[in-house]
């Protein structure tokens, strides 16, 4: 129990000043002017007026002795450590993390009177640190962000703040003003106190920054602004900046490159790159850095760029003009997404017409300049009804083949010239088709009874022949015939089937069937009654729009339109080099039989290894499932998910070993002592005094009793004739 004298409870603060100070001018003014104009009994009058003065405040004041058992809580006081990946970076005295840590630990060891809450700020709200835990290693450091979180947050607020950075922060950024750093100090109307890490500048030649203007499309260029710097020792004049495509198919491929002269430190160039597939795709910014970089991981960026489509480019190369490549030629011209180039092959090198050759209408199909110069620029080939041998076309399929399994799409469609009887049997072609090709001599050809095909448990859960059984449920027209293929290869699956016919395996031969081809995918549609589906009694009571679902499904599949993918796949919290990942998988309720596996490949997309699989328990009845990958070296990866055998849903990523918060590896003290100086703050470097000015404690009175030293009416009174016996004193002085 503590005892203290305390002014009466029911008298403010400021009014117990006031009196104070009115009765220490008093006394002034007793002394300065009284005393200087009485004629005698100086002493008397200035102890009366003394004792007058004091009793008139003790009547103002009425002391009261004040006994209580009291506690002394500190204030609370948030220590914000920097947890963005920078602080993995070299500093003074081994990494910044390790002066980061040791600066936390000096200011709780100094500061015990204070209640010390220490968070960790990066991307998003604060994270309270406990003791000996790691801190994590996020992507920004933002630290405004944080702020905001704070203030906004329903726990008690703290008194003041200490922050301890290397001064490479997000928000606020290097420009912010004066008045944006008061503002941030005004969040929480506390000073913020910084702590710098680092003094050391690493001799480093990195890729800052690539930005693009507008968005990545297939076929269309690309700006790129590459920002450069170079610090430290190191002595650079120009550097070499080139972007490639990492690829799967192959090395990657240089895009562009060019000269950045560097002047000051820093250097900006213009580069103009040109992709020719559509979807997710990983592009490498790099330098040439000079000897003696001592930070190589910033010397390239890698940008997953979701590359679009501004049209689809499809070459339909038909063979005749039947009704079905009539109704198919009908379609892709009608889609306003599509951008057709279509040839109807009407004769032969070797037909004679027995006319001059400018006197004819019919040119001759360029058979060398579609499949050598334009083929690349080209997002899928439909081959429909066609014979490759009397056109020329037999010599360009290992292209073709190449071309598919290099991200192109091909669509085979039935007719009495393809196939096997189109001659593609035992051509490199036939190694892209997702149904095998029977080319032994005597082998059947076509089967040209009529049938209506069988719909497959995969084809009723794919996503790509929804849009067909929305309309038409599972009635097919009858099919005047098909042509005969063989068993789906592997990574393929059938749609529909003959309903009678077998393959040499005893299954049901496939009438549809899809399959990933490489990078790049193909569909194999054996019968050419596709029109049935417009003209038909089906047709009829579908308003003749089974056609189009049908083809609106298979080249979206093609083209990895998330609509007709069976799976989607999405990277959680991005990837870091050597820290694992996370990748979502979410399954469409259709999506293959319950009991087939859900795999996940993945695969580095500049190196040979074999893929590592990683299996994952399948959602029932669709949902959501993840797979943890394992730490990945930097560099770009390619993710595939597979339900069950069929086709696998692809997403391309990116992992870098510092990112953003590496491409510039200077520290900025001086934005931290900014900071301070705004706030009205104190600044510190990491390893000298750590004592900063915190907030007194408060006291906290758990049990109080307050006993007056007299009623009121007594200190009245006393005053009361303290101030008669000066008058007295006054007048015997000879003061009126």
């Amino acid at each position: 129990m503590h005892s203290r004298l305390a002014s009466s409870g029911d008298l403010p603060p400021w009014a117990a000043v006031l009196a104070c100070v009115l009765a220490l001018v008093s006394l002034g003014v007793l002394l300065a002017l009284e005393l200087r104009r009485r004629e005698r009994g100086g002493p008397s009058i200035v102890a009366t007026g003394v004792i007058a003065v004091a009793a008139l405040v003790l009547a103002v004041l009425r002391p009261v002795r004040v006994a209580a058992r009291e506690s002394v809580v500190g204030a609370k006081v948030v220590v914000l450590v920097d947890g963005s990946r920078s602080m993995d970076l070299p500093g003074d005295d081994g990494a910044r993390h390790v002066a980061r840590d040791r600066a936390a630990k000096d200011i709780a060891r100094l500061a015990k009177e204070a209640r010390l809450v220490t968070m960790s700020f990066g991307d998003g709200a604060p994270r309270v640190v406990s003791d000996g835990a790691p801190i994590g290693s996020d992507a920004r450091s933002d630290l405004a962000a944080a702020l905001r979180a704070l203030g906004t947050s329903a726990e008690e607020r703290p008194r003041a703040l200490v922050v301890i950075s290397d001064g490479r922060l997000d928000e606020p950024s290097a420009d912010a003003t004066e008045a944006a750093l008061r503002a941030l100090g005004e969040t929480l109307r506390v000073p913020i106190h910084t702590v710098a890490t680092t003094r050391r500048v690493l001799a480093d030649a990195s890729v800052r920054r690539v930005s693009t203007a507008g968005a990545a499309v297939a076929h269309v260029p690309l700006p790129l602004r590459v920002e450069i710097g170079c610090e430290g020792a190191l002595a650079c004049d120009s550097l070499t900046v080139t972007a490639r495509e990492l690829r799967e198919d192959g090395p990657p491929a240089v895009l562009a490159s060019g000269l950045a002269k560097v002047k000051d430190g820093r250097a900006v160039v213009d580069l103009s790159v040109t992709l020719d597939r559509a979807g997710t795709r990983i592009v490498e910014v790099a330098v040439t850095p000079p000897s003696g970089d001592e930070l190589p991981d910033n010397d390239r960026r890698l940008l997953t760029l979701n590359v679009a489509r501004e049209r689809v480019r499809i070459l339909h190369v038909a063979g005749r003009p039947t009704h079905d490549t009539r109704a198919l030629r009908q379609w892709l011209k009608s889609n306003a997404s599509a951008d057709i180039v279509a040839f109807f092959i009407l004769r032969t090198s070797s037909d004679n017409p027995n006319a001059r050759q400018e006197d004819l209408s019919l040119i001759p199909f360029p058979v060398d300049e579609l499949f050598t110069e334009h083929l690349p620029s080209f997002d899928a080939i439909v081959l429909q009804d066609f014979d490759a041998q009397p056109y020329g076309l037999e010599r360009h399929l290992p292209a073709v083949a190449r071309y598919v399994r290099s991200g192109g799409g091909l669509i085979m469609v039935g007719g009495p010239n393809s196939f096997v009887a189109g001659g593609y049997a035992d051509t490199p072609l036939a190694g892209v088709l997702p149904v095998a090709l029977d080319g032994t001599p005597g082998a059947t050809a076509a089967d040209v009874a009529p049938f209506v095909p069988s719909w497959t448990d995969d084809g009723r859960a794919a996503p790509l022949l929804e849009p067909l059984r929305s309309l038409a449920g599972e009635e097919l027209p009858p099919m005047p015939g098909a042509n005969v293929v063989g068993d789906v290869r592997e990574g393929a699956i059938a749609l529909w089937t003959h309903p009678q016919r077998k393959t040499k395996a005893g299954a049901p031969m496939p009438i549809l069937a899809i399959g990933d081809q490489g990078d790049g995918r193909s569909v194999a549609l054996a019968v050419d009654g596709g029109w049935l589906l417009e003209f038909s009694q089906l047709g009829a009571r579908t308003g003749g729009r089974g056609h189009g679902a049908l083809w609106d499904g298979l080249v979206g599949w093609l083209m990895r339109d998330p609509r007709f993918e069976p799976a989607q796949l999405e990277l959680v919290g991005g990837c870091v080099a050597d820290v694992p990942a996370r990748l979502r998988v979410r399954v469409p309720p259709s999506g293959g039989s319950p009991d087939a596996p859900l795999v996940v490949e993945l695969r580095r997309l500049d190196d040979d290894s074999p893929p590592a699989r990683v299996e994952l328990k399948r959602p029932t009845g669709g949902g959501v499932a993840e797979a943890k990958l394992p730490p990945l070296a930097a560099g770009g990866y390619t993710a595939r998910v597979r339900l069950g055998t069929g086709p696998t849903t692809r997403r391309d990523f990116a992992c870098e070993r510092g990112g953003d918060e590496w491409a510039d590896s200077r520290p900025d003290a001086e934005r931290l002592e900014r900071l301070a100086s705004a706030t009205r703050a104190t600044f510190r470097w990491a390893g000298g005094d750590m004592r900063v000015p915190l907030p007194p404690p408060t006291v906290v009175s758990a049990e109080r009793h307050v006993v007056p030293f007299a009623p009121s009416w007594v200190w009245t009174l006393a005053a009361a004739i303290a101030l008669g016996v000066h008058w007295v004193a006054r007048r015997r002085g000879g003061l009126s």
